[in-house]
């Protein structure tokens, strides 16, 4: 699926830090991002599903009141915010869609097709042409809190004229990331925190006898620390720290596939070698993600490949079309005063998008057999 992300944070604000190390407060964010509906049927909205999480910690949304960006950004206007408790789980979905009370010729919509260029932007503000035509939108929310699940899904026509709307999964990787701070050294400042960020595979196929192997993704990384914070503005396409990252190159090629035999698979996880640079304030990840288009096992759908190639160095022919990027950025200040082991919440930070800083790579794709 063609989806263009770009991470960024609709509405996060800096908390004050204290004279001492003590008592700050950490906000999180889920971001911007742009969408390619290549579904096959009009889409007339979009819904992100934020599971863990209550309509209270949705500080802003794109489109919505206040954001300061142009309402051509995207088709729908404000989204919905309401709240939905399953019994075995809660959280919020944040729905943009159309009016469907007229005839179907004035339902406002996104047309499925391909809009397939790494680094631009399907949005005005981002520098690219916008209209009836485009295939995509832009949507996003800013959270104080961080889901333990999110999902995203095109609402598209159930038959072609119907105002019904079904939801059509679209698949995108929505990192996640955790931070531990570094016990100070007696008489020094607190250090940096050590960053982690995640990135999962989309889950198993479930349409058969027994379960396969998900949609494999190729995934590169790219990354860089900044010594200001980064705004949101700083994370759009074309953006000169951006262009940055995108001269580090942190994951060269993955393949990202779950496993339904192993819960761990399907993980790219980025960072946890080393705390960031005592001089950075902020550091920004770029992810790009391919399709794999080599071949898949006929019976358990798990990729294969040939002789000399693998998860990590694809051959001719594994590499697809491009279908999302995401541009992520975490701001973070160390607490200030010295001495004493720092708690995590002591650290105040700004979380732009799903991001994290690190110099090392692991990814679980297959089947691990314990001994």
């Amino acid at each position: 699926m063609h989806v263009r992300i770009f991470a960024l944070l609709a509405s996060v604000a800096m908390a004050g830090l204290p004279a001492a190390a003590s008592a700050t407060t950490i906000f999180g964010s889920l971001g911007n991002f742009d969408a390619v509906n290549n579904t096959g049927s009009v889409a007339h909205g979009f819904e992100i599903e934020l599971e863990g999480i209550h309509a209270s910690n949705v500080t802003d949304t794109f489109g919505g009141p206040g954001r300061g960006f142009p309402t051509t950004v995207e088709r729908y206007g404000a989204p919905t915010i309401t709240e939905y408790n399953n019994g075995s789980s809660f959280g919020v979905r944040v729905t943009y869609s159309a009016n469907l009370s007229g005839a179907p010729t004035s339902w406002i919509g996104t047309p499925s097709g391909v809009y397939s260029t790494p680094g631009e932007s399907c949005w005005t503000g981002g520098g690219s042409g916008y209209g009836a035509a485009t295939p995509c939108d832009h949507f996003g929310v800013g959270l104080s809190a961080n889901p333990t699940r999110t999902g995203y899904s095109w609402l598209v026509e159930q038959t072609p004229g119907s105002a019904t709307l079904i939801n059509a999964t679209s698949n995108v990787l929505a990192p996640t990331w955790t931070v531990t701070p570094q016990a100070p050294v007696p008489g020094n400042p607190a250090p940096p925190p050590v960053i982690v960020a995640q990135i999962v595979a989309p889950p198993p196929k479930l349409d058969g006898p027994e379960p396969q192997f998900g949609t494999a993704v190729w995934a590169k990384v790219f990354t860089t620390e900044i010594d200001r914070p980064i705004a949101l503005e700083d994370l759009v396409g074309g953006n000169a720290f951006v262009q940055q990252a995108e001269q580090h190159t942190e994951t060269e090629w993955q393949l990202l596939q779950t496993d339904p035999g192993n819960p761990l698979s399907g993980i790219l996880e980025n960072g946890g070698a080393a705390p960031a640079g005592n001089n950075a304030q902020s550091i920004i990840r770029r992810y790009e993600f391919y399709s794999f288009t080599g071949l898949y096992d006929a019976v358990s759908h798990e990729a294969q490949f040939g002789n000399g190639f693998g998860d990590s160095n694809p051959g001719p022919g594994d590499v697809g079309d491009f279908i999302g990027a995401q541009n992520a950025a975490l701001n973070f200040v160390a607490p200030a005063g010295i001495g004493g082991v720092p708690e995590p919440a002591n650290w105040a930070m700004l979380m732009l998008g799903f991001g994290g800083i690190g110099g090392m790579a692991r990814a679980r794709r297959r089947r691990q057999i314990a001994v």
